[in-house]
């Protein structure tokens, strides 16, 4: 294969008041021509700056490329000027940014932002850039692109601002592409079209893509080579099926353990133990070392080589040297040990009371003069205390303002909404929100960027005095970020000093401060790596049986969902089209869109994704006409359709029953 790119051990630094923080530490890799190479690790291990520093995007003065090579056409980017830097970004190396509401303008209409790339790098005509706009937009699932390219940012869900960030980046053909989280903001059903999308222009142009993700499903789904990243570091690089069924390296192996699937059981997630190295005081020895429950002596005294696993495949742990063999083989025999012995976690109470009431609730709102979105049209819920209720459904369809208008931070249309009892419009300003807090889906724009972490933290105990001393304030902090993933340390730094996970493991920990009754959780963990989702799930369940918290729990990662929920409800187009249990739900689903749903799920399994059937997305507006309703066709299963087709359904269920349908 024809090498495209050169990264020769590469070292990018920071300089802050507390000193040189090490964000990447003599990174190696080739990037081949017509290659996805997938980059994964946690929050924090340097694989945002590492991709950034290949376009010259490291922002300076306070970033820099203190070492090494990236030589791309054998021209070294580190030596570049700001004039053929500007040449290259777009034109040749074009960037998908992870945070569209930070990449987009929101002085300028979409087709401005996109046409502005096409006319300065293509030199188009305005009229052929604004057909390529349109064919862009519709290409990235936007519905009504032509009617829609003159709208501004805030006019777009979150996943279809990232859709526009994504036609943004491919718009001038780029060679190489750095999708940083691209399908982060999208709900499944886009996102196996962005997928299709990005192996599409592999397969015709010939484009590169360096893809940075912590969804290990999405690997599996679009990637060739898997370059696996802990504290600054390359840690594991080989073939996708390398890295999934053969992982050496132990952090490897707690990334794919950490990942739920559709078959997981009610056993706790396995999580990986504390926090990644504080990069200001890089340690000594193998960086993985305090996690890694399998370190060796030398762990802690030299750091790791690259061993050679086989000419694709290489990885930095002292276990594969030759003298560690038998250790290996004993670790092999405990991990299979612990694996057996996992006990189920899902030990709770879910009571027949109803903390909260949903009845035909609409939230509409103005688009211009004539048109209306409606946004929320007409849900009825039932949530009982100390269940989670899943919410999942495609960006756009209603979920974020569903939580948002029960929280209040929306008015309702029409339409009433009761907590335990008693309708929500008769509380007074405040009185609700120690009872009600929200995790908002955006880390960025819902943390206050001029206070520290800690009065973010603290903010609604403060309000509500809920600590006797100063001491017992900041106790609590520290405490709620340990039980986030973060460190003690962290509670006197600002949200601009944090990646976009560590942002929203704050915002959790802001939610949990209050120990509210009911927790509105907008896609709470999105923006989190496998190692921390899994923390941040057993949390959620471990205060549940505690404390008997309910949630609702909004997200589009449906195995995730599934392994939280006790019920879920499908939305599409404001409208709720079924609501099951979660197991029956995805073992008997009833409605084509929440089939359609299930069929686009990305599975961490590379074999099993090369099998399975080609998904077929679902435009149709079945469940949608006037007569239908929400019905319960079987106990406790709920479907949006009219009373003939539930008759059908029953009719169906009973000779089932009887033993005729197979």
């Amino acid at each position: 294969m024809e090498k495209i790119l050169s990264v020769n051990n590469l070292n990018v630094s920071f300089y802050t008041d507390s000193g040189e923080v090490r964000a990447v530490r003599g990174v190696n890799f080739d990037l081949y021509k017509g290659e996805i190479l997938a980059v994964v690790g946690e929050s924090g291990s340097g694989k945002s700056v590492m991709s950034k520093s290949l376009a010259g995007l490291v922002p300076k003065p306070a970033g820099k490329i203190k070492e090494g090579q990236i030589l791309y056409k054998e021209r070294d980017v580190t030596k570049f000027d700001s004039k053929q830097l500007r040449a290259l970004r777009g034109a040749e190396i074009s960037i998908i940014f992870q945070d569209p509401m930070t990449s987009l303008n929101p002085t300028m209409t979409i087709k401005k932002q996109i046409m502005e790339g096409l006319m300065t790098h293509q030199k188009l005509p305005r009229r052929v850039a604004e057909r390529k706009v349109i064919e862009l937009l519709t290409e990235v699932g936007i519905q009504d692109a032509e009617a829609r390219i003159n709208l501004y940012p805030h006019q777009f869900s979150g996943g279809m601002q990232q859709r526009v960030v994504i036609a943004m980046a491919l718009a001038c053909n780029p060679e190489i592409v750095i999708a940083d989280e691209p399908t982060t903001a999208l709900d499944v059903s886009v996102q196996a079209q962005i997928l299709d999308l990005i192996k599409k222009l592999r397969s015709n142009l010939g484009t590169t893509f360096m893809f940075i993700t912590h969804d290990l499903g999405v690997v599996a789904e679009v990637a060739d080579r898997v370059a696996v990243m802990y504290a600054g570091k390359i840690v594991e690089i080989g073939k996708v099926d390398e890295i999934f069924y053969n992982p050496q390296h132990p952090y490897t192996k707690g990334l794919l353990e950490a990942m739920p699937d559709l078959k997981q059981g009610d056993e706790e997630l396995k999580t990986i133990p504390g926090a990644p190295p504080n990069l200001l005081y890089p340690p000594k020895g193998d960086a993985f070392a305090e996690r890694n429950t399998a370190a060796l002596k030398i762990d802690y005294i030299h750091e790791p080589p690259m061993f050679k696993v086989s000419e694709t495949h290489y990885a930095a742990t002292w276990l594969l040297h030759e003298k560690a063999k038998k250790v290996a083989t004993e670790i092999k025999a405990s991990e299979s040990n612990q694996r057996d012995s996992m006990v189920s976690s899902k030990v709770k109470k879910v009571s027949n009371e109803k903390i909260l009431e949903i009845k035909d609730l609409k939230q509409y709102f103005p688009l211009g003069r004539k048109k209306i979105i409606k946004a929320v049209d007409g849900i009825t819920l039932d949530v009982n205390k100390g269940e989670t209720f899943g919410l999942v459904g495609e960006s756009g369809c209603g979920k974020s303002t569903t939580g948002r208008t029960i929280v209040g931070l929306n008015a309702v249309s029409s339409g009433e909404i009761y907590f335990k009892g008693r309708e929500i419009q008769t509380f007074k300003n405040g009185e609700l929100n120690k009872d009600i807090q929200m995790v908002f889906q955006d880390p960025y724009s819902s943390l206050n960027p001029r206070w520290t972490v800690a009065d973010i933290i603290a903010e609604g105990m403060d309000i509500h005095k809920l600590y006797r001393s100063r001491t017992e304030r900041m106790e609590k902090v520290y405490s709620l970020l340990e039980t986030v993933g973060l460190a003690k340390e962290h509670a006197n730094r600002y949200p601009h000093e944090f990646s976009g996970g560590q942002r929203q493991r704050i915002g959790i920990a802001r939610a949990l401060a209050v120990e509210p009754d009911l927790i509105i959780a907008d896609e709470p963990i999105s923006a989190l790596d496998v190692s921390i989702q899994a923390q941040i799930v057993n949390l959620l369940k471990k205060l549940q049986r505690e404390q008997g918290l309910t949630y609702i729990f909004i997200a589009h990662d449906l195995s995730m969902v599934r392994y939280i929920s006790d019920r879920i409800g499908v939305m599409y187009k404001g409208r709720l089209v079924e609501i099951a249990e979660s197991d029956e739900l995805y073992e008997n689903p009833l409605h084509p869109y929440t089939r359609s749903l299930l069929s686009a799920i990305p599975v961490p399994d590379p074999y099993a994704t090369r099998l399975r059937s080609k998904n077929e997305r679902f435009t149709g507006h079945a469940g949608l006409s006037e007569d239908c309703k929400l019905r319960e066709v079987s106990e406790g299963h709920w479907l949006l359709c009219t009373e003939a087709e539930a008759a059908e359904l029953d009719r169906e269920a009973g000779l089932a029953g009887e033993g005729v349908l197979v």
